[in-house]
């Protein structure tokens, strides 16, 4: 068997992987300017990053917003990884990491495209569509108490 891992990518080699595989699925697949999908925001974040066999297959973004409330962001997994149930492993890896750093609350802004999957996995959506580099996105928020 396959030894499968999501890891907290603690180093710049880790890290690295991580936003090649946002780049992939976001840039390349979804046409998101590189711009855009590179905010600046990469330092202040903590990014995980999801692996088989040691290849990298997906990764998540968290990052703080104060003390009570992180966001949940860059959420991708690779084309031929999906319906594997990455994603969901993925959001329950930012939680369980989330819950750790004391984090009440969660939000992120959702592709309206799997808005339905976070809601799946207790996230609500408290947000009209709105656009994000052109692709219409929703705001979600889940309590962690």
């Amino acid at each position: 068997m396959t030894e499968t891992s999501i890891d907290i990518a603690a180093d710049a080699e880790l890290r690295d992987q991580a936003i090649a595989v946002r780049e992939e699925v976001f840039v390349e697949g979804q046409g998101v300017p590189p711009e855009r999908e590179r905010d600046g925001h990469d330092d202040d974040a903590t990014h995980l990053l999801a692996r088989e066999g040691g290849t990298p297959i997906g990764t998540a973004r968290l990052r703080r917003l104060d003390d009570d409330t992180a966001k949940v962001e860059r959420v991708a997994v690779r084309e031929p990884y999906r319906g594997g149930g990455w994603g969901r492993r993925l959001v329950n890896r930012v939680e369980a990491v989330a819950r750790e750093r004391n984090v009440d609350t969660l939000v992120l802004h959702s592709q309206t495209a799997v808005e339905e999957f976070y809601e799946r996995l207790g996230y609500e959506t408290t947000s009209d569509v709105f656009q994000d580099a052109g692709i219409a996105h929703v705001e979600m928020e889940k309590s962690l108490e």
